[in-house]
């Protein structure tokens, strides 16, 4: 992982009584003890692994949203006014919190998520920039089996159809766009608001063993940035984007008790999950000139906003119980 990359743990604490904790907080909240009971099923000679050692910039356990938002992501709204793109990715299993983090609850305004309060706290930087032009226009796009659907476009909103666009380079600049994908402008908090729900409400849900609404897909929200001086008469415009990525659920197949068309989405999940990985990793090494982005739409898609002097923020979303061990070591290796 490259120095610029933050990284952080949010802990979903078990809510059986009996004690099946398996996460270990440091006093720092920077270190992270995974522990498991040593099976006796192995015998007296057991090489059997029983304890992870990780460190990360914060370990987050009984904290509120606002505490999340505040250490994690506020930084990023002030960097992309000044023209610096990121990308912040929640991962984990399925259940441990992605969207919570990353969305919220509506329902309740102190639950809000990271997105709706990157949208509150843009238009308040905006308000303070008088003698600016700032346009802003969002997208929210699907990765469903490696299909891109747009979750703004109307034809999503068809029973059994979603709108899928195919995703292509510019020559111009290598820029990485969608073709046809709807980019709402907006122009205050409501309107912005209004347009996230709406995206909201298209998502891909399915129930398995594991959740009752589990996301099936990969969701990116944009926030798209054009920044201009109105005393500048050459016309220079900073330009950034901002990428909020609820990534699906990675968990074992065999957990989810999926079958079919479910069992179909699981292995494109974690597949382009695995492709993720090895795009962090290349990123993460100096000595490598080619990194591999076309593998999957997921790291295609994030290829001018993720690494390098890009902000890149990540979050691991674990569950703490015995239960869950082997998702919870998987999610770190991601990103150790």
């Amino acid at each position: 992982m490259t120095s610029d990359t933050k990284t952080y743990v949010r802990i979903r604490k078990s809510e059986k009584k009996e004690n099946t904790q398996t996460i270990f907080v440091g006093e720092d909240k920077k270190s992270v003890r995974l522990q498991i009971k040593r099976d006796p099923q192995h015998g007296l000679i057991n090489n059997q692994t029983t304890a992870w050692e990780f460190t990360v910039d914060k370990v987050f356990e009984n904290d509120s949203q606002k505490t999340v938002f505040n250490e994690v992501s506020s930084n990023m709204i002030p960097m992309a006014v000044k023209g610096i793109s990121g990308t912040l990715l929640c991962y984990g299993q399925t259940g441990a919190g992605k969207t919570f983090t990353m969305s919220g609850v509506s329902q309740r305004y102190p639950d809000r998520g990271i997105i709706p309060r990157s949208l509150a706290q843009l238009f308040e930087e905006i308000d303070k920039m008088p003698t600016y032009a700032v346009l802003v226009r969002l997208s929210y796009i699907e990765i469903y089996n490696e299909q891109i659907i747009d979750l703004f476009s109307p034809a999503t909103n068809a029973v059994g159809s979603k709108q899928v666009s195919q995703l292509v380079i510019s020559d111009a600049e290598d820029e990485v766009t969608v073709k046809g994908l709807a980019c709402p402008l907006v122009n205050n908090l409501e309107d912005a608001l209004c347009v996230l729900f709406e995206g909201e409400l298209n998502r891909t849900v399915a129930a398995h063993a594991l959740n009752r609404i589990s996301s099936r897909a990969h969701t990116i929200f944009t926030i798209y940035l054009d920044v201009r001086s109105i005393a500048d008469t050459s016309g220079c415009v900073k330009s950034s984007r901002l990428n909020y990525v609820d990534l699906a659920g990675s968990e074992r197949v065999r957990k989810t008790q999926s079958t079919g068309q479910i069992l179909k989405e699981a292995n494109y999940i974690n597949r382009s999950l695995t492709f993720l990985e090895q795009t962090v990793l290349a990123l993460s090494d100096p000595c490598r000139e080619h990194i591999p982005y076309r593998q999957s739409k997921l790291t295609h898609y994030l290829k001018n906003s993720i690494g390098g002097r890009y902000q890149t923020i990540l979050i691991a979303n674990v569950w703490d119980e015995d239960r869950f061990i082997e998702e919870t070591v998987n999610a770190f290796a991601q990103i150790f």
